[in-house]
């Protein structure tokens, strides 16, 4: 038998300690984030509850309440219409309906990924008064922010009516990407609310991220006026994300290419998520 080298480093019982003292560590992190992941789930009666009552409190003496935000997104849209159809020389019957959709997919996204970065702060005192799985914020988020989309289908709705349009049974294909909007909305809300409760300059730089990738992200836009340039679109997870929904309803078919960029960006958020929400989970009511 050989012996080992004189330059080896030698491995002492203090080294193999810490080693398995860190693998304990980690497990024992991962199964403290899965019970909150578990209990949170098991309490949705609970977010769904103060979901409604964030609503509530905010449309507070208001005399059309949320529908206020589906009238404001009823006359942009009508003017953005007619205005950018005649810039772009597009035909209102055809346009209309796609930036109506994609106006409202896209405040959707942006109010949660907004909400997102204060998921944690804005329930400060819940948090330090009340022990509760953390991820009951993230499904609260989620939960306001679904009622307010609900809100704004009313604008889809009446848009489709007035113009004719019916997506038919290709509609029911934007169920898989609702599905997998909802499972990334989550992981956004506690990826963007554990950091944003470390550093508190994080909603404004995601503010400012979100208003640039509106613009080169086709809402106001569609896709084939990029023309030839049009293979760079599913570089945009925005854009694909976007695009798993939006075309079903639409009448389009989301192209493999699309669908395999939204599911490849959406594993690596759920995997950044779970990552930083495993370490983070314990200091976030330090951090508020």
């Amino acid at each position: 038998m050989s012996a080992a080298p004189a330059n080896a480093p030698s491995i002492t019982a203090r080294d193999v300690a810490l080693e398995l003292h860190g693998d304990r560590s980690r497990r024992h992190l991962a199964a403290l984030a899965v019970r909150d992941l578990r209990e949170g789930l098991t309490l949705w009666r609970l977010a769904l509850t103060l979901g409604w009552l964030d609503i509530r409190l905010r449309y507070r003496g208001s005399l059309l309440g949320p529908f206020w935000l589906t009238l404001s997104t009823a006359v942009m849209i009508g003017a953005l219409g007619l205005l950018y159809g005649a810039l772009f020389h597009m035909d209102v019957r055809t346009y209309l309906p796609f930036l109506a959709l994609s106006q409202v997919l896209w405040a959707f996204l942006g109010l949660l990924i907004a909400d997102a970065c204060a998921c944690f702060t804005q329930s400060e005192v819940v948090i330090r008064s009340v022990r509760m799985p953390l991820f009951v914020h993230a499904l609260r988020v989620l939960v306001r922010n679904l009622l307010v989309l609900a809100h704004n289908v009313v604008v889809i709705v009446a848009v489709d009516l007035i113009f004719a349009v019916s997506p038919g049974v290709m509609a029911l294909l934007c169920l898989p990407g609702i599905a997998l909007w909802l499972v990334d909305s989550l992981a956004i809300c506690v990826l963007l609310g554990a950091v944003g409760a470390r550093f508190r300059d994080i909603p404004p730089i995601v503010a400012s991220i979100t208003q640039i990738a509106f613009f080169i992200t086709p809402v106001m836009w569609k896709p084939e006026q990029l023309g030839a340039r049009v293979w760079v679109l599913p570089f945009n997870p925005f854009f694909d994300l976007l695009e798993i929904v939006r075309a079903p309803l639409l009448g389009e078919m989301p192209t493999a290419t699309v669908w395999g960029a939204a599911l490849g960006y959406s594993a690596v958020l759920l995997a950044l998520s779970w990552w930083l929400f495993t370490r983070a989970r314990g200091r976030v009511p330090f951090w508020i």
